[in-house]
């Protein structure tokens, strides 16, 4: 209709007139719906146009109650979208958009019910608009059958991200895997490498904790302790509490959260030593409202609480900048509190994603008319969709996904899973209330700290309780105690050694066959020795050189052992060989002991020893290994335990090389042992300190065969294994040395024997030691004695035979006188004496023409002096004596 032609209406037309405008069909006045003609002949608001519009519905879910009753602000934010979207003449021109809403208390079995009445009840919808990840897993599953695009507002679960699953879905809100390289990058800022978490039993959480563990494995990060509840979260927190959780990611729904905490209060996983990272979408002061479910107050809940941490999708643009709508961010909060009528944000679920709905509407209405175009070109129209025309679906899909543009949110693109992306808000709560401590981009890996992050304790706490390791070393006043000991029996060693090469050519030194006890002295200074590297642990030096100080406590006491107590063994073999055969067979093997068989004897045990400790090294060579014990808490930290450390000299097999050592040595003990005890009553001149041998192998077998077991048993006590082993070998050395050479060296002292051989050979005896010397001293004595009693029985012999004599003669004077008295009848007397009447008074022996035999007292002489020899005390030999004696 022309101006002319209203002009023609209007002269006609009655003042006060009045024309209203009416569309047909499905279709919506936009502008004036009613003029008034004006007396000047002009109408009422000519500056606007009117026209029909073709409307377009919009299904949405609204959760305005439940796990997240996010609705409360986001249902606001949308509608006030469509009016300013509807009220634009470049967007969408001749179509005008309605939401039709419903609640669904973010909960999917609700939300099916809601679903079925958006499908099946006029008029058609051209988009679904659903929050709350399960709810929208739900409704993007399905709506696939019906060709119908869903664009998501408040859904972060990592599910909805697979295209094959839900192909025609996109969100605005970023996905909650978006959460995870923000966790991971705050994990590795603070030297965290050990976290656990708890969950929710949801598909959102559980994708997500997927996600994250996948993500911390890559970055050396391990998950200890993972915990999943269903609607009570006080087992999952309790096995937290017992398996010393401290950096804890919470997943979880706001009403689940108040429970959670109320058991993070009651076992009081909360301080200075824990860290709780949570969604940061919760409202702002979701610890302080009153929730029925819970027993814990406001204080408990504002106590437990304190210092966690959240990380949330940047919601709202920190920039001041106008985006597409044409308002800044700040003007955007300003209109929605407006329109939520002064309501507390913080008690309004879903203030803090108002912005995605809102730019999820902007993002709607954009691509809607990127398809207008296309679709005109085909011959087709947005009002012309249904649920089985799939051209305009995909349009409309092309359309999303290639949107870009600015929102209050901040720059809106969706990426090939037509998830948002958007950088990452890091908070803590401080005081009560929520601060922000930094932003980080996961697309640029850049993390922007404020440094303004508090922490209860001195700074962030331990991922674990602080284990310190703490090696155990050796107690240096008993290293140095036996050190000294062991120094001196070096000292005393080389005096004996000195000794007995100044005096090897004195006899009594060469029938102890000196070099033997020199390989002797030498031993026992190399098992001395040895002291020195078995008390050398970490404290003296590096870990890297301790298996040098490993090889020479092996060798140095296996081949001291074997020098020391070779040539003792080697003496007590021979001495028991040589000596103790059947009496028959005694002289034969007295023959002269030639040297090099004990030289040789010495040779084959060490020969032996050198071998196996060859082939040991060789095949499984000694290193360092460290024995872990029970940690052990201090007083004064009780975030901290001491973990004991000790260092071993151990190889692969070490329990089968010292099995074979110790019993190869063991039968060598015993043995030493037994001929020690074989040749104890033995007394040669070819080994005249044998019998000092033997009481050297007496001590060391014991001392052996007590130290050996009990240092295998006291291995984990290093003060009590280096004493047992260290006094073993110091005390084992020093009785050697001193039964073996101070008796030499006493009697060359004590007596003067320091001649050399050819000067000695006159004064050299069949004794063998200082027992034998007494004996022959007192032997000598009694011998002496023996001749005076001799003497005075020999003198008193001659007496009485004076005196038989005497009576022999006075009574044959007697019998001529008295034979003449007699008769005759008798006969006469010999005249030869009775033979009975001349025997001596009893105890002494017949006369003899000899006056000087010997009485019969002494029957043992028998044997030595004849009867008809003779024989004065001058005559008695002093080689005699002794047999006589004995």
């Amino acid at each position: 209709m022309t101006q002319e032609q209203v002009r023609e209406i209007v002269q006609i037309l009655p003042v006060d007139y009045e024309i209203e405008y009416i569309c047909r069909g499905n279709r919506v006045i936009v502008g004036p719906k009613v003029r008034k003609c004006l007396p000047n002949g002009t109408w009422t608001d000519m500056t606007q146009h009117s026209r029909c519009k073709k409307k377009l519905y919009i299904g949405a879910l609204f959760p305005m109650s439940g796990g997240w009753p996010g609705g409360q602000a986001c249902m606001p934010s949308a509608q006030m979208a469509l009016d300013l979207v509807n009220n634009r003449s470049d967007i969408l021109p001749d179509y005008e958009l309605e939401l039709i809403h419903y609640d669904s208390m973010c909960d999917p079995g609700e939300a099916t019910k809601l679903l079925y009445d958006l499908l099946y009840t006029e008029p058609i919808k051209i988009v679904l608009m659903p929050g709350c990840s399960g709810v929208s897993t739900l409704v993007a599953e399905a709506a696939r059958m019906w060709n119908l695009i869903v664009l998501s507002y408040g859904s972060s679960s990592p599910a909805l991200s697979n295209r094959q699953r839900f192909p025609t879905f996109f969100r605005t809100h970023p996905s909650a895997t978006l959460h995870n390289p923000t966790r991971v990058q705050l994990f590795q800022k603070w030297k965290w490498t050990r976290i656990a978490t708890i969950q929710q039993t949801t598909e959102v959480f559980t994708s997500t904790l997927d996600d994250l563990e996948q993500r911390v494995k890559e970055a050396g990060i391990e998950i200890s302790v993972r915990q999943s509840f269903l609607t009570d979260p006080a087992v999952a927190v309790k096995n937290l509490k017992r398996q010393d959780a401290r950096i804890i990611v919470g997943l979880f729904y706001e009403t689940e959260a108040r429970k959670v905490f109320c058991e993070v209060f009651k076992e009081k996983l909360y301080g200075k030593k824990y860290v709780w990272f949570l969604i940061g979408w919760y409202a702002d002061n979701w610890f302080k409202i009153k929730d029925p479910a819970i027993n814990c107050t406001v204080e408990n809940m504002t106590e437990a609480v304190e210092g966690h941490v959240t990380t949330e999708i940047v919601m709202l643009n920190p920039e001041t900048v106008r985006g597409v709508s044409n308002m800044t961010s700040q003007e955007f909060l300003t209109a929605l509190m407006s329109r939520l009528g002064g309501k507390n944000p913080e008690e309004t679920g879903g203030f803090q994603e108002a912005p995605l709905a809102y730019d999820a509407v902007w993002a709607l209405a954009l691509a809607l008319n990127k398809t207008v175009a296309p679709l005109k070109a085909k011959g087709r129209r947005l009002e012309d969709f249904n649920y089985n025309n799939h051209d305009i679906t995909s349009e409309i899909y092309r359309a999303l996904n290639t949107s870009s543009f600015e929102g209050v949110s901040g720059h809106v693109v969706f990426d090939a899973q037509g998830s948002r992306m958007a950088m990452t808000l890091i908070e803590q709560l401080q005081g009560g209330s929520y601060k922000k401590i930094g932003y980080y981009d996961s697309s640029q890996k850049n993390l922007s700290w404020f440094g303004n992050d508090v922490w209860i304790g001195a700074g962030p706490p331990a991922d674990r309780t602080v284990v310190i390791e703490e090696y155990r070393f050796l107690s240096q006043k008993l290293f140095a105690a036996v050190s000294v000991f062991a120094g001196l029996g070096i000292l005393l060693g080389i005096v004996c050694l000195t000794f007995n090469i100044y005096n090897g050519n004195v006899r009594y030194i060469q029938n102890s066959q000196p070099y033997l006890n020199n390989m002797t002295a030498v031993g026992c200074m190399m098992a001395l020795a040895a002291v020195f590297p078995l008390g050398i642990d970490g404290h003296h030096v590096h870990r890297s050189q301790f298996p040098v100080v490993c090889q020479f406590r092996l060798w140095l006491l296996g081949l001291g052992f074997s020098l020391a107590y070779g040539s003792m063994f080697t003496k007590i073999w021979w001495v028991h060989t040589l000596f103790t055969k059947k009496e028959e067979k005694k002289e034969k093997k007295k023959q002269h002991l030639e040297p090099w068989k004990l030289y040789a004897t010495v040779g084959v045990l060490l020969a032996i020893d050198f071998l196996s400790l060859m082939i040991w090294q060789i095949v499984d060579p000694l290193h360092i290994t460290v024995e872990k014990f029970t940690k052990e808490a201090p007083k004064e930290d009780l975030d901290v335990l001491i973990q004991p450390l000790l260092e071993h000299c151990n190889s692969e097999k070490m329990n089968t090389w010292l099995g074979v050592v110790y019993g190869y040595k063991g039968l060598l003990l015993l043995l030493g042992i037994f001929l020690a005890y074989e040749t104890k009553s033995v007394s040669t001149e070819k080994i005249n300190d044998h019998r000092a041998v033997g009481m050297a192998i007496y001590n060391v077998a014991v001392l052996c065969l007590i130290t050996a077991p009990v240092t295998m048993i006291l291995s984990s006590q290093q003060d009590a294994s280096f004493a047992f082993a260290s006094l073993a070998i110091v005390f084992s050395a020093y009785i050697t040395m001193v039964v073996l050479f101070v008796p030499k060296m006493r009697r060359l002292i004590t007596r003067g024997e320091w001649q050399s051989e050819q000067q000695d050979t006159l004064k050299t005896g069949s004794s063998t030691n200082n027992n034998d010397e007494e004996k022959s001293r007192q032997l000598e004595r009694e011998n002496r004695e023996l001749q005076k009693i001799i003497q005075e029985k020999e003198e008193r012999v001659s007496a009485l035979r004076n005196q038989l004599a005497e009576r022999q003669a006075l009574r044959n004077r007697r019998r001529p006188s008295t034979g003449q008295n007699q008769n005759h009848s008798a006969p006469p007397p010999s005249s030869q004496p009775d033979p009975k009447s001349l025997l001596p008074p009893p105890g002494y022996p017949n006369p003899t023409t000899d006056n000087h035999s010997l009485p019969p007292s002494f029957s043992n002489s028998s044997n030595l002096y004849p009867a008809d020899s003779k024989m004065s005390r001058n005559h008695c030999h002093n080689s005699q004596i002794p047999l006589l004696y004995k």
